[in-house]
């Protein structure tokens, strides 16, 4: 089979899910990708960016394409040639937080919906991310003055599907965490996400220098990428936190990235937008032990037996949590060991094959219904 993957925002997660997959699959995939910039204009313009740098629509058996594409613009320019077509939603128009003094954009969602409907099948990156969606669509739609759809979204539901992005491991580097004594005098706790409104930071920073206050002991990585705006709660973190912070700023190089994953204590998250948590898995796939909002995506990541340890009510039990991780470090060895071998399971090695078989079936009901 040869699939035809459009990203039209080739950076971060959606870079990681896009090689992550070429690289694992059994089957060929090219990808034609757009720099990660933009993201209005790519929703409205990368369906006629892709279609003109395809020379023959045969040559594929599916279109792989990712939220940011308007499917119904780029079937339409493809013609009858264009093969099936599957949607990936890493994150949608209708639910995504906004910033603050930003208003919601009703075309984009639309675009979501209407990309949805026209696409052969639909896949989401988590069942919370599926259920997010169909409810804020409703929600959209009863907006509407008059002929509101509501016909379409049961038509989407019949064809959607979850399915988890892999997360790339190096197995030499993701060591059992029984097995690897640290080098540092004190806990390093992780940040490995975007530096974004929607990842919460000032909420993870307050609790760290209310920690430091009182005296407790740890070292911190701030890393993620950046993109051109950054959040107030970065400035100033090297003077916030010059005895702690020992790595500060995205890390070009993987192998980097991994040494200090595998380093880390504990690695957190305080955001309030989050449909799957690629650098979560990873962090924790690396021997981290997570301390994660009861919100989201992440309740269903987490095996159950542990999940009264891993997921937090609010800022003040998160910071109750990490004291305890803080100052009894070995406490939840057996539970980090087991949370390592679940993150594991997420390994492109593993679920490319979940993937292939995901999009054949695509093709399979394409045919069936023409």
């Amino acid at each position: 089979m040869k699939i035809l993957f459009l990203e039209p925002f080739y950076g971060g997660s959606h870079k990681a899910v896009a090689d992550g997959f070429a690289g694992c699959s059994g089957h060929q995939v090219d990808i034609l990708s757009l720099a990660p910039r933009f993201w209005k204009w790519r929703m409205r313009g990368s369906a006629l960016a892709f279609v003109r740098q395809v020379e023959n629509f045969n040559d594929y058996d599916l279109v792989l394409a990712t939220d940011m594409v308007d499917v119904t613009d780029f079937k339409a320019l493809a013609g009858p040639q264009c093969p099936p077509v599957a949607l990936y939603f890493h994150e949608n128009q209708l639910s995504y937080p906004l910033e603050p003094g930003e208003k919601r954009d009703f075309h984009l969602g639309f675009t979501n919906i209407i990309s949805a409907l026209a696409a052969d099948g639909v896949f989401f990156n988590s069942q919370f991310h599926r259920d997010d969606f169909f409810s804020a669509a409703k929600r959209l739609i009863r907006k509407m003055p008059d002929l509101r759809p509501g016909w379409v979204l049961d038509k989407i539901r019949d064809k959607t599907r979850i399915l988890y992005p892999g997360i790339d491991l190096d197995s030499r580097s993701c060591v059992i965490p029984e097995t690897q004594p640290s080098s540092l005098d004190r806990p390093l706790v992780i940040w490995n996400h975007r530096w974004e409104y929607d990842k919460n930071p000032k909420a993870f920073f307050n609790v760290l220098e209310r920690l430091k206050r009182r005296g407790i002991l740890f070292y911190l990585a701030v890393m993620g990428e950046q993109y051109d705006t950054v959040p107030k709660a970065f400035r100033g973190i090297e003077d916030r936190f010059c005895a702690e912070l020992l790595v500060c700023g995205y890390q070009e190089q993987a192998a980097d990235y991994r040494k200090w994953l595998a380093k880390g204590s504990v690695v957190i998250s305080t955001a309030i937008q989050e449909n799957f948590g690629i650098s979560v898995m990873e962090a924790v796939a690396h021997g981290c032990f997570p301390l994660l909002p009861n919100r989201l995506s992440y309740p269903e990541l987490i095996p159950g037996q542990v999940k009264p340890d891993v997921l937090y009510q609010d800022d003040a039990d998160l910071e109750t949590r990490l004291e305890h991780l803080l100052v009894q470090p070995g406490a939840y060895r057996d539970k980090t060991v087991a949370l390592a071998a679940h993150a594991a399971g997420f390994a492109w090695a593993h679920m490319a094959g979940k993937w292939d078989k995901a999009l054949y079936q695509v093709i399979g009901s394409s045919r069936s219904r023409n």
